[in-house]
C-alpha cells in the first residue's frame, strides 16, 4: 500500500505486523486518479463476472495457466480482465505458484499480519476472496479508476 509513502501518504507506515486505517480510497502505488480496490470492490467485480463460482474462469487470460489433470487451466477472459498466473514472491525472495495462481491485493486489512486478497487458481473456475496471504509476501495489484 506504499508503506514508504512515496506516492501517497495514505498508506505510509502500513505493512507487515502493523495495522493502519487508511482513508478510502487508498491510492497506494496506483497512478493519480486511480486506487487499490478494497474487498467490497473485488466482490462487486466477482459478482459482475458471474458470481464467485465462475468468476475465475471469466477473469483469467486465455493462455498461460498450467493444465490440471489434463484439463486446461486457462480462462475465457470474457470481461477483458486478462488475469495472468503470476503467483507471488515470498519473504525470502523466491517466486512461487507461477502458472497456477493469480493473487491480487485489496486495500482491506484483516489484522496486523494479513490483508484481504482475491485469488484465481488453475484447477477451478471460481474466484476466492480471503485473508490468507501474509503482508510480507509481494502480491500483484490491479488499480481501478476513482
Amino acid at each position: 500500500m506504499d508503506s514508504a509513502g512515496r506516492w501517497s501518504t495514505n498508506g505510509k507506515g502500513c505493512g507487515n505486523e502493523k495495522m493502519c486505517s487508511p482513508t478510502y480510497p487508498v491510492r497506494g502505488v496506483c497512478p493519480e486518479g486511480w486506487h487499490l480496490p478494497n474487498i467490497t470492490e473485488w466482490e462487486i467485480l466477482c459478482n459482475a463476472a458471474g458470481g464467485k463460482d465462475i468468476a475465475g474462469k471469466n477473469l483469467k487470460s486465455t493462455s498461460g495457466w498450467d493444465d490440471y489433470e489434463d484439463e486446461s487451466g486457462n480462462g475465457t477472459d470474457a470481461f477483458g480482465f486478462s488475469a495472468l498466473p503470476a503467483g507471488n514472491r515470498s519473504y525470502d525472495g523466491s517466486f512461487d505458484f507461477e502458472g497456477i495462481f493469480a493473487f491480487f491485493w485489496s486495500s482491506t486489512e484483516d489484522d496486523s499480519n494479513y490483508a484481504y486478497e482475491v485469488f484465481l487458481l488453475n484447477l477451478t473456475e471460481a474466484a476466492a476472496l480471503s485473508s490468507t496471504n501474509v503482508k510480507y509476501n509481494a502480491v500483484p495489484v490491479r488499480c481501478i479508476q476513482d
